[in-house]
């Protein structure tokens, strides 16, 4: 029987059951308790932050840091195009507008010339997307934003361990989110993460996220019986102190994880580098990526559901990228960004995690070899 390589796969064993008997033998397992509080002052060693704010997913991060950061109805706000819709969705959530802005063709995340010509009077901010982990040009888009008094806000979901210029991703913006996914570099399965050096917005947010009061470890020790008032409408948006275990376990593990996701991209380039009908992904100098997915750009003259479906028949999983939102019916569908518009055409994801082997990566890229020369996977 065919070994199948899988596209994604969590490094998760040991370590992390026993940080997870820890949570239930403390009797504390429901959100923004101990676990989640450790958790968070680690993690902000990774993001380079002040602050970081322990959610229930990326999606929630991203919506706490909009709504603190004021978006709402009557306004607009520019999004990288390329990324997963949660990007988007977070916007319309505040009832603020998205405007999508092209993206560059080699790293995939927003252009910055397609940024400041999406600008109106009612734009309020920017949502860059550090896309499948590369950051993107916070240089140039924080002046953008000074320029026309806006707010920058860093997609950072696929991103943990990523740098620009020797900063780490979380830190290159007013607020970033982190997701922690299983596909992603550390996940507990689920849960995400609000980074930010400014205290009034992640006081505010963590406010937000427990429905609109303190968390209730803020109120454990006190000498008479706190009673909390609500004058504000939050959500329930923390994240569980299991798998802030998980996380805690996974955030000491980063580096050994990074190195081996790196070694298989290195692994790629070598092995399929010649290869004339893939473009491989780019990965700038200035910035350090952390290979969340390894994304092949496929010649136009291959038929891309023909290679995908090939490539799984031969054991190797795999999938498009990700989404070039301004298509997608939610949004109306009435912008043209025809650079992202081809990405989503013709991307093509292959496996890429930590538990990779050098064999499996040599087996993958002998099969990607096979398929895409063959007679039969042309349009």
């Amino acid at each position: 029987m065919t070994e199948v390589v899988p596209l994604g796969q969590p490094t998760v064993g040991a370590e992390e059951l026993e940080a997870i008997a820890e949570v239930f033998a403390s009797g504390w397992l429901s959100g923004a308790g101990p676990a989640c509080q450790a958790f968070e002052a680690e993690f902000a060693a990774v993001s380079g932050t002040e602050h970081v704010l322990a959610t229930s997913n990326c999606g929630s991060a991203l919506h706490l840091g909009l709504d603190v950061l004021g978006a709402g109805p009557g306004d607009e706000v520019i999004v990288g195009d390329y990324t997963f819709p949660a990007t988007g969705h977070s916007v319309m959530w505040t009832g603020a507008t998205p405007v999508f802005a092209d993206v560059r063709p080699d790293i995939w995340s927003a252009d910055p010339a397609s940024v400041e010509a999406s600008i109106t009077e009612r734009t309020v901010g920017i949502v860059a997307v550090d896309v499948f982990g590369q950051p993107a040009d916070y240089d140039e888009l924080r002046a953008i934003a000074d320029k026309h008094g806006l707010w920058l806000m860093e997609d950072a979901a696929c991103s943990a361990g990523a740098t620009y210029k020797g900063r780490p991703a979380g830190s290159l913006a007013d607020v970033a989110t982190f997701s922690f996914h299983g596909r992603k570099g550390i996940t507990a399965g689920e849960g995400g993460a609000l980074t930010t050096d400014r205290e009034d917005l992640a006081r505010h947010a963590r406010k937000l996220h427990t429905y609109g009061i303190e968390p209730a470890l803020s109120r454990e020790g006190a000498r008479e019986l706190p009673v909390p008032s609500f004058d504000e409408a939050g959500y329930n948006y923390r994240l569980s102190d299991v798998a802030a275990a998980i996380m805690r376990v996974q955030v000491r593990r980063l580096p050994e994880l990074l190195a081996n996701r790196r070694r298989a991209a290195a692994g790629y380039a070598e092995l399929l580098g010649d290869l004339d009908l893939v473009t491989l992904p780019a990965a700038l100098d200035d910035r350090e990526h952390p290979w969340q997915s390894y994304v092949l750009t496929l010649d136009p003259s291959l038929d891309r559901g023909v290679v995908a479906l090939e490539l799984r028949a031969r054991g190797v999983q795999c999938n498009f990228g990700t989404y070039a939102s301004h298509v997608q019916p939610v949004y109306g569908g009435r912008q043209s960004l025809p650079v992202s518009a081809d990405l989503f055409a013709r991307h093509l994801a292959v496996p890429m995690h930590a538990n990779l082997t050098d064999a499996q990566v040599e087996r993958v890229a002998e099969v990607v070899r096979d398929v895409v020369t063959a007679p039969t996977s042309r349009r």
